[in-house]
């Protein structure tokens, strides 16, 4: 070979390698900018299923939470694992049973230490090259202070203040005025102003609306001023099927439960507590949520970052809003406390407007964020990426999910259970009970609204058997996971 033409070739392949290098670097720029999504998680507080107007509620107005599932996904059959708020959050973060993570109940103060050692999902991202941000209600433990894998640190102790609150912000305490849920909107906010866009962030908005003593904001105090709240029908004999709800176990003294008393409730501030008026604020509550929802959208639109961030809207648990003569409690292992609103928006993944009827668990969140960004979970995962069902609706996914609860003291009349669900049958095991007549059975073909236990029925012996086989097949699951 000439020399001319060894030169020419080298020449071809300089130029090559300049372009090849040019465009490598593009590309990981790129990866940062737009392959690699952001990530927005919304969790309200004891915000129960039909609430918002996309679910049918015909007198609450919540555009801007609604536009997340009609631009996204709306799952019709989304459950909690633990209907409770600390092990349930849990749960979102890291893809497992509060058996495994042990974030188990409200009760322990030493959920403060377990709490700093989780492997999340947004730790795992900061991992990866995500600016992560946590702003809100954690409560996990008492303690405020900063957890692993957060950039961006806003929360307060415990259940937190509605009105004029106290925050830990970095570290700092601070001292806030007005209302918490516009508060963490506004920190929401300033947080996506300041991200770069070339780096991927991942932010946690975690609200205290709509959990107790539900104080909306004052500007919204004459939204639903007419509105009437229509009690579900408890028809007769649903109490009498359920043994467990005719307990009364008598209250202890406060000073017999060591370190499990319960935070003093912060006052209503003389608002009503008849139905009406709890579900009105509920609804109101939700109004100052939606509009940080709206002010959300409105910055990731002038960032031209709203296509590449993923929208997520859920929450920690349900409620039984009248339901077998309970109101405005959880901790049962009733599909009104297990379900869970749960809208996702990300266009570049799913196709606008659809709704997935498939059973989808909390502990599902976690692998999916993993499947999305392309990385294996540091810890076993009892959950699995719901990826699929955002793809096609015949994808194979599972046909039951498993439930649970860890008596607490405070708690005296609700036992500890374990629950399987499938899509007609659901079985419940009151552990710990010296009898086995308190477990239920029902039918939810035929009785969607669990009203009659049918356990003690000969009738419906042979389904018995083959759920408590379903059951001991999901905890060998889990066991073995």
């Amino acid at each position: 070979m000439n020399i001319k033409l060894t030169n020419i070739i080298s020449l071809k392949w300089l130029t090559f390698l300049i372009i090849a290098t040019f465009f490598l670097s593009f590309t990981g720029v790129s990866q940062n900018a737009s392959d690699l999504p952001n990530i927005i998680f919304i969790i309200t507080d004891d915000q129960q299923s039909g609430l918002t107007s996309i679910e049918g509620n015909t007198v609450s107005k919540t555009p801007n939470i609604d536009r997340i599932a009609k631009e996204g996904a709306m799952f019709e059959n989304f459950f909690v694992a633990t209907p409770l708020c600390s092990p349930s959050r849990a749960s979102f973060l890291t893809g497992q049973y509060a058996q495994k993570h042990a974030v188990i109940n409200n009760d322990r103060i030493g959920l403060d230490v377990i709490s700093h050692t989780l492997m999340t999902w947004p730790r795992q991202l900061r991992e990866n090259g995500y600016k992560t941000a946590f702003i809100g209600k954690w409560h996990m433990g008492l303690d405020d202070s900063r957890r692993p894998g957060f950039d961006r640190w806003i929360s307060f102790k415990g259940q937190g203040i509605f009105v004029n609150g106290v925050v830990n912000d970095e570290g700092t305490i601070k001292q806030i005025d007005g209302n918490m849920t516009d508060y963490l909107n506004v920190q929401a906010v300033s947080f996506l102003k300041k991200n770069s866009k070339n780096q991927p962030f991942a932010m946690i908005l975690s609200h205290k609306a709509v959990h107790e003593p539900i104080m909306p904001t004052e500007r919204h105090n004459e939204y639903y001023a007419d509105y009437e709240y229509e009690s579900p029908v408890v028809r007769e004999g649903n109490i009498e099927s359920k043994p467990v709800l005719k307990r009364n176990v008598p209250w202890k003294p406060p000073y017999e439960y060591e370190n499990i008393v319960p935070e003093p409730a912060e006052p209503r501030r003389e608002r009503g507590n008849d139905r009406t008026s709890i579900v009105a604020d509920q609804m109101r509550c939700l109004l100052s949520v939606d509009e940080g929802v709206g002010e959300i959208f409105k910055v990731l639109e002038e960032n031209g970052q709203l296509d590449n961030t993923i929208i997520v809207y859920t929450s920690d648990n349900g409620m039984l809003m009248g339901e077998h003569n309970r109101f405005h409690t959880k901790r049962w292992a009733y599909d009104n406390v297990l379900r869970v609103p749960f809208f996702i928006r990300y266009p570049k993944m799913i196709e606008a407007g659809i709704k997935i009827d498939k059973i989808v668990s909390n502990i599902d969140w976690a692998p999916t964020v993993y499947d999305i960004v392309g990385i294996e979970p540091m810890i076993p995962v009892h959950g699995k990426s719901f990826l699929p069902l955002l793809k096609s609706e015949d994808a194979e996914w599972r046909t039951s999910f498993f439930a649970e609860y860890f008596h607490e003291k405070v708690a005296r009349n609700t036992p500890s259970w374990q629950a399987v669900r499938t899509e007609n049958w659901k079985y419940v095991e009151y552990v710990g009970l010296d009898t086995d007549e308190m477990n239920e059975l029902y039918d939810l073909k035929n009785d969607p609204g669990e009203e009659f236990n049918v356990y003690n029925n000969p009738a419906y012996k042979q389904q018995l058997e083959m759920m408590k086989i379903e059951f001991q097949n999901k905890l060998s699951e889990i066991n073995n996971n």
